[in-house]
C-alpha cells in the first residue's frame, strides 16, 4: 500500500480512538459524580485525569505518525522517481530483439534476469527481480554485477532498495 494511504487510514483509527476516549471519559466522569462525595479532593479525579493525558498523548503520537505518512513518506517519492525515468525510456521501445547479439553471450541466468529487465521496458527495483526469477537475493545481486560490469545495466540506491535501469 502507498504511504499516504496508510496516513490516511491511520487519521481514521485516530479518530476512532479519540471518539471512544471522549465516551469513556463522559462515563467515567458521570460515574465518579454520582459516587464521591469529596468532591474534586477525590482520588479518583485525579486517576481520570491522569488516564485522559494519556490517553490523549497516545492518540496525538496516533495523528502525527499519520500525518508523516502522508506528507513525508518515501516510497512514494521512490515511485515517482521509477515513473520519470521510465518516461525517459518511453521514446525508445526495447524489445529482446534488439538485444539479440547481446543475449547470446549470456547464460541461462543471466539471459532470464536480463529478459525481465527488458521486459519491464528497461526499469525496475531488484527486489521485484527477485519475485519475478524465483532466483534468491544473493544470486540475483550477483547476476546483476557481472550484467553491471558488462555494461548493460546500472544499478541506482533508492533509500533501502536498488533500481535496475537498462543502459542502451
Amino acid at each position: 500500500m502507498r504511504n499516504r494511504v496508510v496516513g490516511f487510514i491511520i487519521l481514521g483509527i485516530a479518530l476512532l480512538i479519540a471518539f471512544i476516549i471522549y465516551s469513556f471519559n463522559r462515563a467515567m466522569r458521570d460515574i465518579i459524580n454520582t459516587s464521591c462525595s469529596h468532591g474534586s479532593s477525590c482520588p479518583m479525579w485525579g486517576s481520570l485525569n491522569f488516564q485522559t493525558n494519556v490517553s490523549i498523548g497516545i492518540t496525538a503520537f496516533v495523528v502525527l505518525i499519520g500525518i508523516y505518512l502522508i506528507f513525508f513518506g518515501r516510497e512514494e517519492k521512490i515511485v515517482m522517481k521509477i515513473k520519470k525515468i521510465r518516461e525517459q525510456f518511453e521514446a525508445r521501445k526495447i524489445t529482446k530483439e534488439n538485444y539479440r547479439d547481446v543475449m547470446k553471450k549470456l547464460n541461462s541466468e543471466e539471459k532470464l534476469v536480463f529478459g525481465k529487465v527488458i521486459d519491464v521496458q528497461g526499469v525496475m527495483m531488484q527486489s521485484q527481480l527477485v519475485e519475478k526469477t524465483k532466483l534468491n537475493k544473493v544470486k540475483i545481486t550477483r547476476i546483476l554485477d557481472k550484467l553491471e560490469i558488462m555494461g548493460l545495466i546500472e544499478r541506482k540506491r533508492r533509500g533501502m532498495a536498488n533500481v535496475v535501469i537498462l543502459k542502451y
